[in-house]
């Protein structure tokens, strides 16, 4: 009888992880306001500005005017985002290999922003 309750206790502890596991959050689910999320593995190189994700980290992008459409091009395997660290400004979810747009915000100023997936990569966005 002991038997049967361990491997039930196992078989349950078994399911559960498999399901909190297999949850992903679609890249819409976070979205917040002024963001296209899009998400498209295998896109041509973007010609206008730019972030690039790779290494767990993102590139440096100079000052953007406001209202500007940023690519955003996630060259790791794993989804990132480009969260604002204010509310409600900017969240966009991009997975592995693929790319997304980021509208700017059209109030100039400074944008710090982190990957909710990974606290310890952060950026910050100048629009002037």
């Amino acid at each position: 009888m002991n038997r049967m309750r361990i491997w039930g206790a196992a078989a349950v502890m078994v399911v559960a992880t498999a399901v909190a596991c297999g949850q992903t959050n679609p890249p819409g689910e976070h979205a917040q306001h002024n963001e296209t999320v899009t998400s498209s593995p295998g896109t041509a190189m973007p010609t206008g500005p730019t972030i690039a994700i790779e290494g767990m980290g993102f590139s440096a992008l100079g000052p953007v005017a406001p209202g500007t459409e940023i690519t955003i091009v996630n060259n790791d395997e794993v989804e990132h985002s480009v969260t604002s660290r204010a509310k409600d400004v900017f969240d966009v979810h991009v997975d592995g290999k693929g790319q997304a747009t980021l509208k700017v915000p059209e109030a100039p100023g400074e944008y710090a922003f982190y990957c909710l997936y990974h606290p310890a990569m952060v950026g910050t966005l100048a629009v002037r």
